[in-house]
């Protein structure tokens, strides 16, 4: 029979409820590990290659009399990943709860399951598995004892519902979904990324405990223009995870972009007091404004320059003719002009032409 080497006795306050815990460590099962082709050492050495996932060694039960919570945390190392709980009133445990899907992140993640049917004043053994496309992993056997002194659990697993991203730029946009607690401390985030496997996730946010069916949402950036990205939401109580269904949003373009270029072309429709100004611009794929400057003197100067009104040319790649009306002018004067544009990269000013007033 395996030794006994702890006993932990910790109050978890759940609902407003002290619960008393003793979870019993058989240790020597601690090693009880099984990977198909990829050994695992319990940390992260290189967050771009997924591979077997990692089951860490703090699991914990919660139980009642005929009931039990079970934790752990599984990171989930790049690959989609299941995990479940094996359980059973003798070492070999023979039963096993359902199987969660918890994503595909780098980072160490909650994995709950609710256990019901047992039968009180019995010693439970149980084991926390998880699996993705490299291989499966256990670690270590616990074991607990249900009792009639613990109250009954509040509360059932959330829902949650993926809705459709908005403000979607070139390097970002926003991710909505619905999460609803049913009465339990629920935790939400959503994993993203160019492939349905996912890979990434947000930040984990606090959807409360309420009855009630909450609007979340997270925003992402550093995104990658012209990509299609691929989401979902998660979220999460003692009682297990649950998955929205994935959706997908692109990022606009152009997948580089520039400072713009501005050609100046000519002066058309000449009078003795006005003339259409002409130019094109290419924006080289970021939003971008143009104008003309025009005045008297060759040199622009300051205190004879004139402008006229700013326009948008858009985000494109291509050469796009832009024209503006110079007035007023003077007559029989000979007017200098460029056209201008500028974006968040940079101003660029077209050769300078001249014209003659009527």
């Amino acid at each position: 029979m395996n030794k006994i080497i702890g006993i932990i006795i910790g109050i978890v306050v759940l609902v407003g409820i002290g619960w008393f815990v003793m979870v019993r460590d058989d240790s020597s099962d601690t090693s009880d590990v099984v990977q198909d082709n990829n050994s695992n050492t319990g940390t992260v050495q290189n967050p771009t290659q997924a591979r077997a996932p990692i089951v860490l060694a703090d699991q914990k039960a919660i139980p009642t009399d005929t009931t039990a919570v079970v934790t752990g945390k599984v990171t989930p190392n790049g690959a989609i990943t299941s995990y479940w709980y094996e359980y059973g009133t003798t070492p070999d445990m023979g039963k096993m709860t359902t199987r969660h899907m918890l994503g595909s992140g780098f980072s160490a993640i909650s994995s709950p399951a609710y256990i019901t049917g047992l039968t009180k004043d019995t010693t439970y053994y149980f084991r926390l598995n998880a699996e993705n496309q490299f291989g499966k992993v256990s670690n270590g056997k616990h074991s607990f004892v249900t009792s009639s002194e613990f109250t009954p659990i509040v509360g059932k697993i959330s829902t949650a519902k993926t809705l459709p991203a908005t403000s979607i730029t070139r390097t970002s946009a926003d991710l909505h979904g619905e999460v609803l607690p049913n009465q339990a401390d629920t935790q939400y985030w959503f994993e993203y990324g160019p492939t349905v496997n996912l890979g990434n996730i947000s930040s984990f946010s606090s959807a409360g405990k309420g009855t009630a069916t909450l609007p979340v949402a997270a925003s992402l950036s550093n995104l990658s223009p012209s990509t299609t990205y691929y989401f979902r939401i998660n979220s999460q109580n003692i009682f297990g995870t649950v998955n929205g269904v994935v959706l997908n949003f692109e990022t606009s373009g152009p997948s580089n972009t520039a400072v713009p270029t501005a050609s100046t072309v000519s002066a058309t429709s000449v009078t003795d007091s006005t003339a259409n100004l002409r130019g094109i611009v290419n924006a080289k794929g970021a939003n971008t404004n143009y104008w003309f400057e025009y005045s008297t003197d060759s040199g622009f100067k300051a205190s004879a320059l004139k402008t006229t009104e700013k326009a948008a040319v858009g985000s494109g790649e291509i050469d796009v003719p832009v024209s503006a009306m110079a007035s007023p002018l003077l007559s029989k004067t000979t007017y200098y002009f460029r056209v201008v544009a500028e974006n968040s990269l940079g101003t660029t000013r077209g050769d300078s032409m001249n014209f003659k007033s009527k």
